[in-house]
């Protein structure tokens, strides 16, 4: 095995001043969950996304190779340089097979990041939601993947990574994922690294996209002290508990690091869904980190995500911890933090429409005050606009949880439908139902207000990713987006 050439430490320590709030100061509280309505559009543009990798087994590129030096594909500091060598009619087939029939399958690429090459990794389709109507003439450059480095070569890694999301975004920087990202590590949970790249495909024109580390065993180790196993919810299951069948849960959640043991995920969904109150509120403790799982939700209002572990993609993972025996919710996905829509409506790229609050519909709802229509869907041109209709989600049923959706309105196999971002989840509903809980979520809330809010500290983490991009990205995109992008994400932070 050859290895790459050694790479002088990059200086990542920045200290940013803050950026200037916007000439518009809005509520800086968001409104509580229990009553929060979807998320109103801030970013059109169009999709991120980024790979990064070198491996143990990489050689190193010759000649033309990138200036960007760094010893790690997370470094914030720098755009990174990622180019993807694939086979023409094995992307096209990738993405025909999902069209046709939603199974995402893996191919053979070559990996050039930052002027090291990794042969032979594994790339393949990444996302739901963010497929929705993927065509076998979408040029790659524009879809999001995963690149898998010791996919076809046992124990090949880039840097000591082994797995890589190219990343889709609704807006052209991506700010509102990686600020959001950032910010989730400084609360104290567990999170993905990210960092912005040029990203192309066969000699593509290179396009802006943010790199997001992908949890996996190599993730699991870094984020966490003690041993455990690491479940990921996919999009078209729920919480339900249904037995004590390992098949039963094949489609509904996919054991992504740790021994291969599902008894501890079955035993803690069937306490959530079906214990009484009494024993729910007694036991609880015993089964899931709580203090966490309030910082989890008040997070996931602060940064206005909705599409989280109650949202239409399920996107959460649970962390069962050998140690404690407990649960813990781990975040994925925040691609629409920050009122990002899922689809181009709503207003100009990086803003909201007029008369919207960030964090609720037009003339948002002060905290604590109800909707005016608890009922009703988001503004005309905003996330609910072009849904799926008349159906319900998987995993919803019209009253309730459950683990089939209606059929109509139903989208065919890769056109996952990205209305409004409506759900259920047992354990969040629960949890709140239930006062003490409840009082952890409040209490936390005012917490990350403090200390990400009121500190100044989300505005410093954002003005350090504007001018990361404004210095080392304005070709990709113009210097106003980019500004204009980071002062709609401003408007949640100040």
């Amino acid at each position: 095995m050859t290895t790459p050439d050694a790479l002088p430490p990059t200086d990542t320590d920045t200290t940013p001043t803050p950026a200037p709030p916007g000439s518009t100061t809005p509520d800086p509280h968001r409104t509580p969950r229990r009553r929060r309505t979807r998320r109103t559009a801030f970013l059109v543009a169009a999709g991120l996304g980024a790979a990064g990798l070198t491996a143990c087994s990489a050689a190193a590129a010759d000649g033309e190779g990138s200036a960007v030096r760094t010893d790690s594909v997370w470094d914030e500091s720098v755009v990174h340089d990622v180019d993807v060598e694939a086979d023409e009619d094995d992307l096209t087939a990738a993405v025909t097979t999902y069209v046709e029939t939603g199974e995402k399958e893996w191919i053979t690429a070559d990996v050039t990041i930052d002027g090291t090459l990794v042969e032979d990794v594994g790339l393949k389709l990444k996302g739901n939601s963010s497929l929705r109507g993927v065509s076998a003439d979408d040029d790659p450059v524009s879809l999001p993947w995963i690149i898998r480095t010791d996919k076809f070569v046992d124990d090949q890694d880039y840097l000591g990574e082994t797995e890589i999301v190219v990343r889709s975004n609704s807006s052209q920087t991506s700010l509102n994922e990686a600020v959001a990202l950032d910010l989730l590590g400084q609360t104290g949970l567990a999170t993905e690294e990210a960092s912005a790249s040029r990203f192309s495909v066969n000699g593509s024109d290179e396009t802006l996209r943010l790199l997001v580390q992908n949890p996996s065993d190599t993730w699991d180790a870094e984020q966490f002290d003690s041993s455990g196993m690491l479940y990921k919810a996919e999009s078209g299951g729920d919480y339900s508990y249904r037995g004590d069948d390992p098949s039963a849960y094949e489609d509904v959640f996919d054991q992504e690091a740790g021994e291969d043991d599902l008894e501890p995920l079955m035993d803690f969904l069937e306490f959530v869904d079906t214990a009484d109150d009494e024993t729910f509120s007694a036991e609880l403790e015993d089964h899931l980190d709580v203090e966490a799982f309030a910082t989890y939700l008040a997070f996931q209002d602060l940064v206005a995500n909705d599409d989280d572990i109650d949202g239409r993609g399920n996107n959460s993972y649970l962390r069962y911890d050998e140690e404690t025996g407990l649960m813990t919710v781990v975040n994925w996905d925040l691609n629409l933090a920050f009122g990002a829509s899922p689809a181009a409506q709503g207003g100009e790229a990086g803003t909201t429409p007029d008369g919207v609050r960030p964090g609720g519909q037009a003339g948002g709802p002060a905290q604590g005050a109800p909707p005016a229509d608890a009922g009703a869907g988001a503004p005309q041109g905003g996330p609910g606009a072009g849904g799926l209709g008349a159906g319900t989600d998987a995993g919803t049923t019209g009253e309730g949880t459950g683990a089939e959706g209606t059929g109509d309105g139903a989208m065919g196999a890769g056109a996952m439908g990205a209305g409004a971002m409506g759900g259920s989840n047992v354990l969040t509903e629960r949890f709140l139902a239930d006062d003490e809980f409840a009082a952890l979520y409040e209490a936390a809330q005012d917490e990350l207000d403090e200390t990400l809010v009121d500190s100044g500290a989300g505005l410093e983490t954002l003005d350090s990713w504007t001018t990361v991009l404004e210095e080392q990205a304005d070709d990709l995109v113009d210097v106003d987006t980019i500004e204009q992008e980071s002062d709609a994400v401003a408007e949640y932070l100040s």
